[in-house]
C-alpha cells in the first residue's frame, strides 16, 4: 500500500507517570519534523521511566503511536547474539581467537578470520546486502516476502572472496554475524534463537521481545513502518525478516531494549573480564564485540544502532551506566538522523 502523507501529524505526550518534560517532548516533536513518520523515546535508570512519542501510528493520520509499541529492532540483534556467543566463551566452549574455519570447517573459505573479527567488523568478509537489492529500493520489494536460510545467505557472500586481509581494516559487516549464528548452532546444537530466548530474553523477562523467524507479522500494537520511494511512502511493516536472520531479525520495545542493555553493561550476562572485552575495540574504531562506542561532552556510552525495512532504533548506556536511552523511529521522506543525535547526545548527558 502507497501513502502520501496529508495532513500534519499528531504530537503526544505519552500518558505515563511522570510525564515527559517538555524539553524532551520538544526533541521528539524535532525528530518527527525532520521527517519520520514517527518517533518514541524511553529513559530509563533515573527512577521510573519516562517516556515521549511524536507523530503517527499511521502515515497521514493522527493515530497516536502506541506507549508499548513493538518495532523491528535490525542490528540491535546483533548485541543480543554477540552476548550469546562471549557467554560460550565464558563457558570455555569457545575463544574469540579461535579461526572460524576449526569451528565451522568449509564455511567462510579463508583460514585467516577469527571469531573476534567477526564481533568487531573486521573479519574482511563480503557484505552479504551487497549481493542483492537495497532494503531502501523500489527492487526490494520484488523479494520482501521470500524465505532465506542463514547458510543460503552465508553461501551468498562467501562465493566472494574477502574484500580484505582479515584484522587490517574494520568495515561494518552483516556476513559476520550470520556466521556467528552458525557458530552458536553449532556449538549448542540449538538455533541461535532458542539461544537468545533461554538466555537472555527469558532471564530478563523481555516479554515484549521476539525473534519471528519467516512470521512477517509484527505481534502486538505497533506503529507502521514505511519505505520512501519516488512514487511516495510505501507501507514495509509487513516484511519475511528472514533475509535479516541472526544479523537482524528481532523484534522488541523501549523498555526491554533498555533493560537488555543497562543489564549488559552492568555485567548482570557476562563475568566482568567479557564486560571488559565487550568494550574493546577494533583499530581505534568504534566497533566493539557487538556494540559502538558513542563519543560524548560527558564521556563514552557503548550501546547499538539498528536499521530494518521501516524502523530505525538506537539504544544506549550513559557513561557512568546510570541511564539508558532508546529511540524507535519510523521512516519517512526526511532525514532525521541529525534530529535523533541530538537527543540522544542530550540525554545521555544529563
Amino acid at each position: 500500500m502507497m501513502i502520501n502523507l496529508g495532513t500534519a501529524a499528531l504530537s503526544t505526550a505519552l500518558m505515563v507517570t511522570p510525564l515527559p518534560t517538555t524539553e524532551l517532548q520538544q526533541e521528539v516533536d524535532a525528530v518527527v519534523a525532520a521527517g519520520a513518520t514517527s518517533a518514541t523515546v524511553e529513559i530509563s535508570g533515573d527512577g521510573r521511566p519516562v517516556r515521549a512519542s511524536s507523530g503517527a501510528a499511521v502515515a497521514g493520520t493522527n493515530r497516536p503511536v502506541p506507549h508499548n509499541a513493538r518495532f523491528r529492532i535490525g542490528s540491535e540483534t546483533k548485541t543480543f547474539l554477540a552476548t550469546v556467543v562471549l557467554q560460550l566463551v565464558d563457558e570455555g566452549r569457545l575463544n574469540l581467537d579461535d579461526k572460524v574455519e576449526r569451528v565451522l570447517p568449509g564455511v567462510v573459505h579463508d583460514d585467516r578470520i577469527t571469531v573476534r573479527q567477526l564481533l568487531n567488523h573486521s573479519s574482511g568478509l563480503h557484505e552479504v546486502l551487497a549481493t542483492m537489492p537495497s532494503p531502501r529500493s523500489e527492487e526490494f520489494l520484488a523479494i520482501r516476502w521470500k524465505t532465506w536460510t542463514t547458510e543460503e545467505l552465508v553461501a551468498r557472500a562467501t562465493a566472494y572472496p574477502v574484500d580484505f586481509v582479515p584484522g587490517s581494516q574494520v568495515v561494518y559487516n552483516n556476513t559476520g554475524y550470520l556466521v556467528l549464528g552458525l557458530i552458536v548452532e553449532k556449538l549448542t546444537g540449538h538455533s541461535y534463537g532458542d539461544e537468545i530466548k533461554h538466555r537472555i530474553i527469558q532471564p530478563l523477562k523481555l516479554k515484549s521481545t521476539s525473534l519471528p523467524g519467516t512470521n512477517p507479522f509484527i505481534p502486538g500494537p505497533h506503529a507502521r513502518g514505511y519505505l520512501p520511494l519516488e512514487r511516495g511512502l510505501v507501507d514495509i511493516t509487513e516484511v519475511n525478516p528472514s533475509i535479516l536472520n541472526a544479523a537482524g531479525e528481532m523484534i522488541s520495545t523501549t523498555r526491554d531494549l533498555n533493560r537488555f542493555f543497562q543489564a549488559l553493561l552492568d555485567g548482570e550476562l557476562l563475568s566482568a573480564d567479557l564486560t571488559r572485552e565487550l568494550q574493546s575495540t577494533a583499530r581505534e574504531s568504534k566497533y566493539g564485540l557487538g556494540v559502538i562506542s558513542r563519543k560524548l561532552p560527558c564521556g563514552t556510552a557503548w550501546g547499538k544502532d539498528g536499521d530494518a525495512p521501516g524502523y530505525s532504533t538506537w539504544t544506549f548506556v550513559a557513561p557512568d551506566n546510570h541511564r539508558s536511552v532508546t529511540v524507535s523511529v519510523t521512516w519517512g521522506a526526511g532525514n532525521h538522523k541529525a534530529a535523533v543525535n541530538a537527543l540522544l547526545d542530550k540525554e545521555l548527558c544529563r
